[in-house]
């Protein structure tokens, strides 16, 4: 197995072929967001999606893409606030798509195009940046829905 260039706090879930690196402080509802995003496919809102990570994401860099993973140990498993540590299924790995920044102090109604992208390891990547308080999952999907096409 590869090492990491980075291990991030982070969570990821693959949505189509590209997955979505989702960060934020602790609290900011990574987790909640991993969950809904998991929900919002089986209830047929966007056509797929698989936890690739949770509370930790491994960063690789591999021919302009980055790669996420979970570490081993925590491979399949996501903490649901108040119930516990759950297994799920899971993808091994996934290719970064989007990176969906939560709390984020420079989350604007209306981004500028500089605030859309940001860079992991020389790869430039879309971003969104949530405000702290805002629907994330209703952000997300708009997102999702405005690229589908």
């Amino acid at each position: 197995m590869e090492t990491p260039t980075a291990t991030v706090h982070a969570s990821a879930v693959l949505t189509g072929n590209r997955a979505l690196l989702i960060r934020g402080p602790a609290g900011s509802g990574k987790t909640r967001l991993a969950l809904a995003l998991l929900e919002a496919a089986e209830a047929g809102h966007i056509r797929f999606a698989r936890l690739v990570a949770d509370d930790r994401v491994e960063l690789m860099s591999r021919h302009g893409r980055v790669l996420l993973r979970a570490p081993m140990t925590l491979a399949g498993l996501i903490e649901v606030r108040g119930v516990g540590i759950r297994r799920i299924a899971w993808e091994a790995v996934a290719v970064a798509g989007r990176v969906i920044d939560l709390n984020a102090p420079d989350a604007e109604r209306l981004p500028d195009s500089s605030a859309q992208e940001t860079e992991i390891d020389g790869v430039r990547l879309p971003r969104l940046a949530v405000a702290a308080g805002a629907d994330s999952l209703a952000a997300v999907l708009a997102t999702l829905h405005s690229t589908a096409t």
